[in-house]
């Protein structure tokens, strides 16, 4: 119907063409007779579109779910216009729940943009979250902190610090007995300078050293004559003490109240204090110790200052202890229900001299100054002690210089005029460590900061630490540190030779292995090198191997003694090569002698004839292309001898011990190499019975001989290979190449 239609519209189109007495074979001018033509064809009304398009029409069929059949439902013409083109034939069977048929779009639309959304509940929802979250977590917190507060106050009044006199067991050393750190001296700090040494005062007096629950601690006895009443404020403060901890702070171990025995109770630091370091000219300390000092110093005064005491107040090089791992502990803060009354008869030295590590400002405060200073007056005793520790020597030099510590302390504390009055720094001092000039100065450069006139003026110690780093480059300060980092450089050092010595070692132990190995069977050497001893053992079955060099004696009475040892050692040296690709054992060589076997000292089953077999063959060939030095044109004649039977070994003597065989079958194969001939392998009827199984060996009956011991025996020879003839066996993969080889017996 189709190509009906189509073969009307063209012959319409060729009418109307030659009509109007247009070329036919113009196909634009056919197109143009086709567009917006209408018609009435086989398959309905045909009306074309503008562009020579048909314009069709549509059947719609609707499925009645009653009926069970698809029933027409309307027509489309597209044809006619818009307004015209539908026609319906039945009402439309819609299976919506209202029966209308559905919405073409979204009562909000296809993206919601009809309905504004209504976030009044959602955000309801988030606050009422919020503030649930927010009520719990305040709920929480509260109670948190009650908490928190009651077990403080709970702790405050069990007084956990507290100690009974009692529990703490002294040591029978009388203190004071040295000031050498080496012996373990009980003293935690002295002071002493030159002569005046008559007298001590608080900071001065040796600490007994005490075991309390196992710890060494120092027992620092409290001088009061009235009773010790602790305010909340105390207590406070000594639990803020026992909580503190940190590498650079000497810890507090609790303290002792009753009268007449109170005292305070912290680590003890075997090595003194870092006066008696300083002070001690037989220690030798180079900048490591001192950077590792100052950096420890720096460390613990950051903590303090970040503590609740927030200030020491008496920083001194007394009070900056050295422990048994040469880390320095501060000492000497808070304490201030503990500290002991002060004494009226403390000579004007020692009195003034415990003044000189005190900031100017401090100073000019007198009694009303703070009982725990302040951070800057703090900055400005470290840069006394930096003195100290540069020099070696005492603060503003007291001892090496005319001025006393009371005109030093005065000095300090008049109003500067033309500048303050500080340590003088030395252009050249002796010291024991190679420190360059340039380090020196910039140490100088920081000590002059902490210790200047206005506090303000003076860095932070977190700035010192800053400071120091950039001076030391970014190295660790820390002696612990540096002291690990060594051994840990030293530790990787000798790890390497240590592995290349035990390289060394497994290489000469290889070597020492395998000449062994040469002496001995692997399996003997084994239980030789663990200390066991070698029990001889009996083999049922084994093949032994005996050759020997026919014309040897005349050989050797041609040659010199040099060329006789090069001409065995060369064939020998080829032998050895061979034999190491059988599962055969050599045994011994004696002059131009060589004997092997098989099937020990490891079993091999029915497999050592046939190993000793293939060798024999392998070394027959190898000799007759063997050239001696001396003689090149000299043919050389092995005569090969085989036994099969029973065998025994062991391992003989302790000093160059030998693995030796014993037994007829050893006498049997010596006889069968002697009765032999050049160039051939002669073997008896047990070796021949023992290979009967390997059909792919070539052998041929000698005949009956006369043997020694024996009398007369049928033997036979090994001829060779034949590759058409290989058993089930392994074959001897190294002979293949001897095939049905036979020796030449035009050279017999």
């Amino acid at each position: 119907m189709f190509v009906y239609d189509a073969a009307h519209l063209y012959f319409l189109a060729l009418n109307a063409t030659l009509a109007a007495g247009e070329d036919y074979r113009d196909g634009r001018k056919m197109v143009q007779k086709v567009r917006n033509m209408s018609f009435r064809g086989m398959t309905g009304e045909v009306q074309m579109d503008s562009v020579g398009d048909r314009e069709p029409n549509y059947w719609v069929y609707r499925y009645d779910q009653e009926q069970e059949k698809m029933d027409f439902y309307m027509t489309i013409y597209m044809s006619k216009p818009s307004n015209e083109r539908i026609l319906i034939d039945k009402d439309p069977l819609w299976t919506t729940l209202d029966g209308l048929p559905p919405k073409d779009a979204p009562d909000c639309g296809f993206y919601d943009e009809l309905c504004p959304e209504d976030t009044s509940s959602e955000n309801t929802l988030i606050i009422s979250a919020c503030v649930v979250v927010l009520s719990v977590f305040v709920v929480f917190y509260i109670v948190a902190s009650a908490l928190k507060k009651r077990q403080d106050e709970r702790e405050l009044n069990m007084m956990l610090w507290r100690v009974s006199f009692d529990e703490i067991k002294f040591s029978k050393m009388a203190h004071g007995s040295s000031r050498s750190f080496a012996n373990r001296s009980m003293m935690c700090s002295s002071s002493s300078v030159n002569s005046h040494r008559t007298t001590t005062t608080d900071d001065q007096l040796f600490i007994q050293v005490g075991l309390y629950k196992g710890m060494t601690v120092a027992v620092k006895s409290v001088n009061k004559e009235s009773r010790l009443l602790l305010t909340r404020e105390d207590l406070i403060e000594v639990k803020q003490l026992l909580d503190m901890s940190h590498d650079n702070v000497n810890a507090f171990i609790g303290a002792c109240i009753e009268q007449p025995n109170m005292c305070v109770l912290t680590a003890y630091c075997p090595k003194g204090s870092l006066q008696d370091i300083l002070e001690n000219n037989d220690i030798k300390l180079d900048m490591m110790f001192k950077n590792s000092f100052v950096n420890d110093i720096v460390e613990g005064m950051i903590y303090l200052h970040h503590s609740p005491l927030k200030s020491h107040g008496s920083l001194k090089s007394s009070n900056c202890l050295v422990d048994n791992r040469w880390m320095i502990k501060i000492t000497g803060h808070g304490m201030r229900s503990f500290q002991s009354d002060p004494q009226e008869d403390v000579p004007e030295y020692e009195k003034y001299r415990n003044m000189l590590w005190t900031a100017p400002e401090l100073l000019r405060l007198g009694s009303t100054k703070p009982l725990y200073g302040t951070q800057k007056g703090d900055v400005y005793s470290f840069g006394i002690i930096l003195q100290e520790i540069l020099h070696r020597a005492l603060p503003f030099f007291v001892g090496s210089s005319t001025m006393t510590p009371r005109e030093v302390i005065e000095r300090v504390m008049e109003p500067p005029k033309e500048g303050p009055y500080r340590p003088e720094i030395p252009s050249s001092f002796d010291d024991d460590d190679s420190t360059t000039t340039s380090m020196n100065e910039d140490v100088h450069k920081l000590a002059s900061q902490c210790w200047s006139e206005q506090p303000d003026d003076r860095m932070s110690f977190t700035n010192v630490r800053r400071q120091l780093r950039k001076l030391n480059y970014g190295r660790k300060l820390n002696i612990v540190d540096t002291m690990i980092s060594k051994l840990e450089k030293y530790a990787s050092n000798l790890e390497e030779i240590v592995n290349q010595r035990t390289s060394e070692l497994i290489d000469e132990k290889k070597k020492t292995d395998t000449l062994l190995y040469r002496m001995l069977p692997k399996m003997v050497a084994e239980k030789l090198k663990t200390g066991k001893g070698m029990e001889a053992e009996l083999y049922d079955h084994v093949t032994i191997y005996f050759s020997d060099i026919v014309g040897f004696t005349a050989l050797s009475s041609e040659s010199s003694p040099m060329e006789v040892v090069q001409l065995l050692n060369d064939l020998y040296t080829m032998f050895d090569s061979i034999i190491t690709k059988y599962d055969v054992y050599k045994v011994e060589t004696i002059g131009d002698a060589y004997m092997v076997a098989s099937g020990l000292p490891v079993r091999n089953g029915k497999q050592h004839v046939k190993e000793v077999a293939c060798m024999a063959l392998d070394l027959l060939r190898a000799i007759s292309e063997f050239k001696v030095r001396n003689r090149p044109e000299y043919q050389m004649r092995l005569r090969i001898g085989l036994h099969t039977g029973p065998c025994a070994a062991g391992v003989v003597g302790q000093t160059m011990p030998r693995y030796c065989l014993f037994g007829d079958t050893v006498n049997t194969a010596s006889r069968m190499e002697s009765t032999g001939e050049a160039l051939r392998i002669h073997m008896s009827q047990q070796a021949k019975d023992a290979l009967a199984m390997f059909p792919e060996f070539l052998t041929e009956y000698r005949g009956e001989i006369s043997v020694k011991g024996k009398g007369d025996i049928a033997t036979y020879w090994l001829l060779g290979i034949s590759m058409t003839q290989m058993s089930d066996q392994p074959d001897c993969s190294y002979v293949t190449s001897l095939k049905t080889w036979k020796p030449p017996m035009e050279n017999i």
